[in-house]
């Protein structure tokens, strides 16, 4: 597939990352000027760098009128722009400015290269699920989201308590600090170091991971990708939902939370020579 009109998205940065951010911005964007390309850059993006020349449209927008979006973050950046493109089917490349770069897996020091060779046509094009939740109060919704990596249901200070259905069938109640129902993608992050297992992107699954179960027999689990999850709140102090890490939901007793997967999934590009069995040795330290 060849990329006619390709937009630039960056990460709004705190002060002292500003300079840095923008050099980099204009660097990528100088470099795709040579390219036979319409270039667009994000609203808000354009506005950071002071760059008016070029075309700018808002995050929106940019999902219907281009082919390629070239976000420059961290996993953070690319988690809120994907749920805002949930709806468009252009492709993402994420070029890292976070920290671990589970998404964002472009290197600022090699990104021109392997850029280049994207736009050649040679590249590995990687779909990721999401999950869309709906919570219900009284039986009507009162929220509606997607989630890149993951819903969590979390506690204030004391224990929640919790009933987990599955395919309208009881699995258990447990008492925890919350719950994290993570897709393959999210495995990586907070249901990692909750004890959670690494789910392939590949694979068609969703995980349930209790935080701090006060019963330690109540184990993560991976259920089919197609399973509708519903989980109601029996008894709690105080309580939010939380999407991506990004968006908070207080909750109040009696709430229901329901998970399924989308209908939209996510595509990112990687270079010809991605890897992801490389990528966690990298990230997660492995020998």
């Amino acid at each position: 597939m060849k990329f006619k009109k390709i937009a630039i998205i960056g990460k709004y940065p705190s002060l002292h990352e500003s300079k840095d951010i923008r050099n980099q911005l204009i660097q990528l964007i100088n470099h795709l000027t040579k390219k036979n390309v319409d270039l667009i850059i994000e609203e808000k993006t354009q506005k950071q760098i002071n760059l008016s020349k070029f075309q700018s449209l808002s995050l929106e927008d940019i999902g219907k009128k281009v082919d390629l979006a070239l976000v420059v973050g961290g996993d953070g950046t690319m988690l809120g722009v994907a749920r805002t493109l949930v709806n468009s089917s252009i492709p993402l490349i994420g070029i890292n400015q976070g920290r671990f770069g589970f998404l964002a897996d472009l290197n600022i020091d090699s990104m021109f290269a392997s850029i280049d060779n994207i736009l050649d046509g040679s590249y590995i094009q990687d779909n990721r699920m999401l999950i869309e939740t709906k919570i219900l109060r009284n039986e009507k919704i009162i929220h509606e989201s997607f989630s890149l990596n993951d819903v969590v249901i979390r506690s204030g200070l004391r224990l929640i308590e919790l009933e987990v259905m599955i395919e309208g069938k009881f699995v258990h109640s447990q008492r925890s600090d919350g719950l994290i129902i993570s897709t393959p993608t999210g495995t990586t992050a907070y249901a990692l170091s909750s004890g959670g297992p690494i789910i392939h992107p590949s694979l068609d699954a969703i995980t349930i991971v209790p935080i701090s179960p006060h019963t330690l027999s109540n184990r993560p689990i991976a259920i089919s990708g197609n399973s509708e999850i519903l989980v109601k709140i029996v008894n709690m102090d105080e309580a939010y939902a939380s999407i991506d890490g990004q968006i908070q939901i207080p909750l109040d007793k009696k709430d229901k939370i329901k998970i399924k997967k989308a209908k939209q999934s996510i595509s990112i590009l990687h270079p010809k020579d991605y890897c992801y069995f490389e990528m966690l040795r990298n990230k997660l330290n492995w020998g």
